[in-house]
């Protein structure tokens, strides 16, 4: 029988195509590994803003949950936008033991939008990231998760460490939104590394989605996480670089820039 990495994507619909379930599985195409999904919520939105969201009942995720795993080897798995409390409680009771999970605590959308409740939050912090792998908040999430201010180096440390505490095995701040060159931050048990990287001419969406997916699928490809966070670096880098504009220019991450088209193959 063919062998393949396989990976389950638990996350939000952008009917743009940037963000959420569509970018999570544009990601584990472009790195070689079977996308699976589960849909937490249907959204309005596009890169400038969202019109509206509406939560999936928690059962119609969690069977949705079920029935990949029963038909997949799902060797990892990834939340994105989980909207509400019961959602977040679903997911946590549904995911098998032993699944590696990597948690990108989404609370707002890159227009602001909020996109997780505060009685949502607190269930995350007690019911999932105990079972995270790793846990991938941004600046902003990662100053509401650690309730803390983030300005420098020394406090993505700090609050990488207070969400440590929370029961993740591992902790990347991405610090993408402090000033200078964006420096990501990885803290486990056994220490620290540290990625910089050059800063993008422009905001994208969908960016920490690309990012948590590509550490999901090089955990699914059998990938340590230090391994996996230093190739899902360089790769969001690309996707960022090739970004697809919509019509008023706002850009929209673009995992599969290299995979090429029908004009390419046909020529």
């Amino acid at each position: 029988m063919y062998s393949y990495p396989c990976a389950l994507t638990v996350a939000g619909v952008d009917p743009g195509g940037g963000a959420g379930v569509a970018a999570d599985l544009k990601t584990f195409a472009a790195l070689g590994v079977w996308g699976t999904a589960a849909v937490t919520a249907v959204t309005a939105q596009h890169p400038g803003g969202v019109a509206g969201a509406w939560p999936l009942p928690p059962a119609a995720v969690a069977a949705q949950m079920r029935a990949v795993f029963e038909a997949y080897p799902v060797a990892a798995a990834k939340t994105g936008m989980l909207s509400d409390a019961a959602i977040v409680r679903a997911v946590a009771e549904t995911l098998p033991a032993g699944v590696p999970l990597v948690v990108d605590p989404v609370m707002t959308a890159t227009s602001g939008a909020c996109l997780l409740t505060e009685e949502a939050a607190d269930a995350l912090i007690a019911d999932l990231l105990p079972r995270a792998a790793v846990v991938t908040p941004n600046i902003p999430e990662a100053e509401a998760l650690a309730m803390m201010e983030i300005r420098t180096l020394a406090d993505m440390r700090a609050a990488a460490s207070a969400i440590l505490a929370m029961g993740a095995a591992a902790v990347v701040v991405k610090g993408g939104h402090l000033p200078g060159e964006p420096t990501d931050l990885l803290l486990d048990r056994k220490g620290e590394m540290i990625l910089t990287g050059a800063r993008a001419p422009h905001a994208v969406h969908g960016s920490g989605c690309c990012f948590s997916a590509a550490l999901t699928a090089g955990l699914a490809s059998g990938m340590d996480l230090h391994a996996a966070f230093a190739a899902a670096k360089p790769f969001t880098a690309a996707a960022i670089l090739h970004a697809v504009p919509d019509l008023a220019g706002r850009r929209s991450v673009h995992p599969l820039h290299d995979c090429g088209g029908w004009a390419e193959k046909s020529g």
